[in-house]
């Protein structure tokens, strides 16, 4: 059998298996050296191919659709610094436990390091930051090969999904000639044609006796919090929440955990502890002898304080991937359990409720704060504090919302308050950078029915070419571009209290008109200058498609006094509260 018949033969078998595995969306770079998998993946009935032209941005692109479907994307570059690309959106993959399976062609054995072009040293390319790693075999059409392109392909998806779910790395090597011989007979298999191997990935949990010994220890202590972080399980919300009921525990609820917004009961659950937690009064009133802790860190620094000065506080960190999510090794207990069934199997065996007077002094600091943080609206020029905290009565139902790290996840924390609509929230918060946030965006977009980013202008700028990938697939979506001209997290941190080189080394300005750069995308572009504008500008977006940019302008120094005078009046307000309580 010719190169030809062989290399078709092994690629089909590999991408037939994609598919059988769970795999619907490919997102594929153009190259020389991929050639035979993106002609056969193209082919292919039921895949949906995206052509990226740009890796790095098609990676992220492909993080953003695993995101929205909580399905493994897998993403094709040819060899040489294309693969190299990946990188960024790999390491968040990683660390945010996204699902991807990447795919590199590269030169075959031969060719490597004897000076061959476009060949670079592409064996654990990522290290550490994939699940796994495979050299695949040269292609060949013996029933061996074809078993194993599909038993490598099944292993790979299941071990991208299973628990904690992350990036997976399968690198091709290709001879040339490298175009596969296409035929109707491409993906027809006699061998189990509907899939070789099913890999069947369970749920870690615990014993019974577990939560039997955990509920008598609970018993009696009053004074317990629930903290919530980043967590995706559509169950979790009534399940957390139910279980708060019963302990009489408050939910301290990061807006990425998904309990700020929806249907279940926000009773128990506390959304300005970002702000009131700053306060010693409040810190020292609300002192905590046990915590339970579920999903990633939270975005606050306040609270993470908070959990540092409690150390002596019982602390149970939850995590269903049995990861090790305690960065100030603060846990007494490590538990490996799906979060879902934990406060359900918890909650079956809580026989009784304690006293509600700690929840309730929590639930009073919080009221105070948020009665107090009303005066945000009074604020008249563009403010980014208010900007987010009107966020939530401004977007549609259903809605989702995708936010830039930063100073913007910072304020969606401080300022994005309880509600009832279903709006979901996303962000890259796995390694916390500024880089494929658009890219990202784009590919939860193509899955979403209403999405809204909301980014900084260092953010957007670090990846405009990202914006290509609405043009060419007329995807929607709306992005709330703050403007504070440079990088104004850094108003708020040490650097700032050292004005000589601060604009030079931390303001950054890049003094750019945006409008120029949306318009060559064909997207509309609208520069906000006033609060009632930007209104009419949220309630037009519900009817218009494309890319649609709203400048917001803030001035950095404005904001970082603006802030610091909330946390002052809430401060303020908080310390009187406490004394009056004592």
């Amino acid at each position: 059998m010719n190169h030809q018949e062989a290399l078709t033969a092994y690629i089909a078998a590999f991408v037939a298996e994609l598919f059988s595995s769970g795999i619907t969306d490919v997102v594929v770079s153009p190259g020389s050296r991929s050639t035979p998998m993106a002609m056969v993946m193209a082919e292919h009935p039921d895949l949906k191919v995206h052509i990226h032209v740009d890796e790095r941005s098609a990676a992220f692109f492909a993080l953003g659709i695993a995101k929205a479907t909580k399905r493994p994307v897998a993403i094709l570059c040819t060899s040489g610094t294309a693969a190299a690309n990946y990188f960024p959106a790999i390491v968040e993959a990683r660390y945010s436990r996204v699902p991807l399976i990447v795919l590199t062609a590269d030169r075959p054995h031969e060719l490597r390091e004897v000076g061959a072009p476009q060949a670079i040293d592409q064996i654990h390319l990522y290290g550490k930051h994939v699940k796994w790693f495979a050299e695949m075999a040269l292609p060949e059409n013996s029933d061996e090969m074809i078993r194993y392109a599909r038993t490598v392909c099944a292993r790979a998806t299941a071990i991208a999904t299973g628990a904690p779910s992350g990036p997976v790395h399968l690198n091709f090597p290709f001879r040339e000639p490298l175009i596969p011989k296409m035929d109707e007979t491409l993906f027809q298999f006699t061998e189990r044609p509907k899939g070789y191997v099913k890999v069947h990935n369970g749920e870690l949990t615990i014993d019974d006796v577990y939560f039997k010994e955990m509920a008598v220890k609970l018993r009696g202590k009053e004074r317990g919090i629930i903290v919530c972080g980043n967590l995706e399980d559509k169950n979790f919300a009534d399940a957390v929440t139910k279980l708060s009921t019963s302990l009489n525990f408050p939910i301290l609820a990061d807006p990425l955990s998904q309990l700020r917004s929806g249907g279940h009961s926000h009773e128990n659950i506390i959304e300005t502890y970002d702000t009131f937690l700053r306060n010693e009064d409040a810190k020292s009133f609300l002192k905590p002898e046990v915590v339970i802790r579920f999903g990633a860190m939270p975005i606050s620094k306040s609270l993470t304080i908070f959990l540092k000065e409690n150390h002596a506080a019982e602390q149970y960190v939850i995590d269903g991937g049995g990861g090790w999510r305690d960065p100030a090794s603060l846990s007494t207990e490590m538990v490996f359990c799906n979060e879902t069934l934990f406060c359900e199997k918890l909650l079956s065996f809580n026989e009784s409720k304690g006293s509600t007077a700690f929840l309730e002094e929590w639930r009073k600091v919080n009221e105070l704060t948020k009665s107090n943080m009303t005066q945000i609206r009074d604020i008249t020029e563009l403010s980014e504090g208010r900007l987010f905290y009107q966020l939530a009565d401004l977007l549609p139902e259903g809605s989702t919302l995708f936010v830039g790290n930063s100073m913007p996840i910072r304020d969606l924390d401080s300022f994005f308050l309880n509600n009832n609509k279903s709006i979901k929230v996303m962000a890259n918060r796995g390694a916390n950078g500024i880089d494929g946030t658009v890219s990202t965006a784009l590919g939860a977009a193509l899955y979403s029915d209403s999405l809204y980013l909301v980014l900084g202008d260092l953010t957007f700028f670090h990846d405009l070419n990202g914006l290509i990938a609405a043009k060419l697939y007329n995807i929607n979506i709306h992005i709330i571009l703050v403007n504070n001209n440079g990088g104004g997290i850094f108003s708020f941190l040490p650097q700032s209290e050292h004005p000589k080189n601060f604009e030079l080394l931390f303001g950054t300005p890049l003094n750019i008109d945006f409008e120029h750069a949306v318009r060559m995308f064909n997207g509309y572009f609208s520069r906000i200058q006033n609060w009632d504008q930007f209104e009419l500008e949220m309630k037009k977006s519900v009817d218009q498609s494309g890319i649609n940019v709203y400048e917001v302008a803030t001035n950095r120094e404005k904001n970082r006094d603006e802030h610091r005078e909330i946390w002052r009046s809430v401060s303020q307000e908080i310390s009187e509260f406490v004394k009056g309580a004592h």
